[in-house]
């Protein structure tokens, strides 16, 4: 897509998963990429095999590791145009036995993570008089699951600081939007899978069906699937998509 050409996008958690594909849709499509995480092996590895792509490790819970990191995305690739939170993080637990530590840890990575993305990228896209805020949430910044309380209760509050972003930067070019896919067929998927699978007696195959039967597709989400709801996110067709939460969860209710 000729609009994306040269536009500088920075993805968070942007090694695997989720990320991964995001990073290689837009790279696709002409956009200058800067993928970051905490560990260093599978972004190199992804930046190796995507054109116009680096990589760089920084920590989206430490606002100083952030600024670190786009100082050095900036003199490779320019002003960021596209800030797209996806690094993420969930375990499973009761919520009578959520630890203080996980609370914070859950609210850290979700939330203050995005936060601090899209705060240190406002300046330089209101500059250019143009700019995209993508959020990467989930279903649980829409409705409740069980035994992760704290991941949803950071979810919720992604998708109300989108909606509130969105009001502020409407009339200066940006936009804000959260994407919020179901369970995603991601290594992130895999713990959840083991995780039940140690909590009840449930063998593999039993379940990936308990997680998906919700879906009215009976499948679960493909990465590719939400990387290219982002990248039209950063289309003109787009334009006027702003402070919304779209679902990517074949109909679940």
């Amino acid at each position: 897509m000729n609009s994306l050409q040269a536009k500088h996008v920075i993805i968070t958690g942007g090694g695997t998963g989720v990320g991964s594909a995001i990073a290689s849709v837009f790279a696709a499509a002409g956009a200058k990429v800067t993928i970051t995480g905490r560990t260093e092996q599978p972004l190199q590895q992804l930046a190796a095999r995507l054109p116009n792509t680096i990589a760089i490790c920084s920590d989206v819970t430490d606002r100083a590791s952030v600024e670190r990191m786009l100082e050095q995305a900036r003199a490779e690739h320019g002003p960021i145009a596209i800030a797209i939170a996806n690094a993420g993080a969930v375990d499973s637990v009761a919520f009578s036995k959520i630890s203080t530590d996980q609370w914070q840890q859950s609210l850290d990575v979700n939330l203050t993570g995005t936060f601090n993305l899209f705060q240190a990228t406002m300046a330089e896209m209101q500059s250019a008089g143009w700019g995209r805020f993508i959020a990467i949430a989930s279903t649980a910044g829409l409705k409740g699951y069980g035994y992760v309380s704290h991941y949803c209760a950071a979810k919720h509050a992604v998708v109300g600081l989108v909606r509130s972003l969105a009001l502020e930067c409407a009339s200066k070019g940006l936009t804000a939007n959260a994407l919020c896919p179901g369970f995603i067929e991601t290594p992130m998927l895999d713990r959840s899978i083991e995780n039940i699978m140690q909590m009840t007696s449930m063998d593999r195959s039993q379940a990936r069906a308990a997680l998906n039967k919700d879906n009215p597709m009976g499948r679960f989400i493909q990465p590719d699937e939400v990387a290219d709801t982002a990248l039209f996110l950063c289309t003109a067709g787009a334009a006027s998509i702003n402070g919304q939460s779209i679902a990517i969860n074949g109909g679940e209710a």
